[in-house]
């Protein structure tokens, strides 16, 4: 699931699809820009959950930006739910900007989640705040997972480089709360988490993340909630 700005820090550990060849534009006045991206992980996880049956995923997107803050773009990614679907493609804009000059930043938008094949295509809206290092948001949608029920994720994130080594550490923690039809097993909820680290070596981007989610999402979601590891390598020009 892609996002943009500040959300993007939120969705490091539940998309984890950080590896990109980019390529950005920017007008001479400054006020429009775009970029495009392609990208390779080992695994496509949203949200502590395998969207691709625990093997590699490649995905892509299109962003526009404007000087003001407004945000537009569409992001694409393989799936395997062992049914008619076999790509997420997501559409998505926003704002984003900082409150003054206080240093604390916001990010406010709407996403649609399309499934070609099958019918369990939704909306979200979602919200986020950021200061220093913490990225807090929710996300909200009265059709979760196509269920027709409603359901709100909320999560908190934190991303810090490390002074030592060219390091950077991020880590994050959500919860998915929603009514009681929309996830099976008979849950209501489930808790995710993460934790990784990335690098910049011989021109590439390196990155190594472990994400788990507790009890009730093995619960709802069996292995595919399993804790694992995921590797990405990025290349940027």
């Amino acid at each position: 699931m892609k996002m943009n700005k500040l959300s993007a820090l939120c969705l490091a550990g539940t998309m984890l699809t950080a590896s990109s060849m980019a390529m950005a534009w920017e007008s001479e006045d400054g006020q429009h820009s775009t970029s495009a991206s392609v990208a390779l992980s080992s695994e496509y996880v949203w949200r502590g959950i395998s969207q691709t049956d625990e093997d590699p995923a490649i995905s892509g997107s299109f962003d526009y930006g404007h000087s003001s803050g407004f945000y537009a773009g569409a992001w694409a990614s393989n799936v395997d739910y062992g049914d008619d679907a076999s790509a997420e493609i997501d559409i998505y804009a926003g704002f984003a900007g900082e409150f003054g000059d206080s240093g604390v930043g916001f990010d406010v938008g709407a996403l649609r989640y399309i499934f070609p094949g099958e019918d369990y295509n939704f909306n979200e809206v979602y919200a986020f705040v950021s200061y220093s290092f913490l990225t807090a948001g929710v996300a909200h949608s009265s059709d979760t997972l196509g269920s027709g029920e409603s359901g709100t994720y909320y999560s908190l994130d934190a991303g810090y480089d490390l002074p030592f080594g060219g390091l950077s550490l991020a880590a994050g923690v959500g919860l998915y709360d929603a009514d009681d039809n929309a996830f099976a097993a008979g849950e209501d909820e489930y808790t995710n988490y993460y934790i990784g680290v990335s690098k910049e070596f011989a021109g590439f981007g390196w990155d190594i993340t472990y994400t788990d989610t507790d009890g009730d999402g093995e619960d709802i979601y069996g292995d595919l909630a399993d804790g694992t590891f995921v590797f990405s390598i990025s290349k940027s020009m």
